[in-house]
């Protein structure tokens, strides 16, 4: 009496890594996974490998990760993967205060994100 399976939100030729509780801004990030939008897996990771943003290093093991799901967990070619989705959302909050002048206090946030890849393989004939 369990209940039915829920259907796969995604393609049969794509595949998804989730990475949650990124220490930096959705603003910030979202520099990042446009820069990766629209690429070859390959060119991505080299952007992101030469890339001189801190959080560069956490976007390319999510990519990393969204890769070997697609070839272990659907199957299919690495060479012919793209990044289909790069999306940023927003987590948590964290709200601290900075005493200034006068007894009074200045409010800081130190925001986290979330950032989503979806990866596509496009067979090589298609792109030519």
């Amino acid at each position: 009496m369990s209940k039915p399976k829920t259907e796969r939100a995604l393609g049969e030729n794509e595949a998804k890594a989730v990475v949650r509780m990124l220490r930096v801004s959705p603003q910030k990030l979202n520099l990042l996974a446009q820069l990766i939008r629209g690429k070859k897996v390959d060119a991505a990771l080299a952007d992101l490998e030469f890339s001189r943003k801190r959080i560069s290093v956490e976007v390319r093991k999510g990519l990393q990760s969204a890769i070997a799901n697609a070839e272990n967990n659907h199957s299919l070619d690495v060479d012919d993967l793209v990044v289909a989705e790069a999306h940023v959302g927003k987590a948590l909050v964290m709200k601290r205060f900075h005493a200034r002048a006068r007894g009074r206090a200045g409010s800081i946030e130190k925001t986290f994100s979330n950032l989503t890849i979806v990866v596509r393989e496009v067979p090589a004939e298609a792109k030519a």
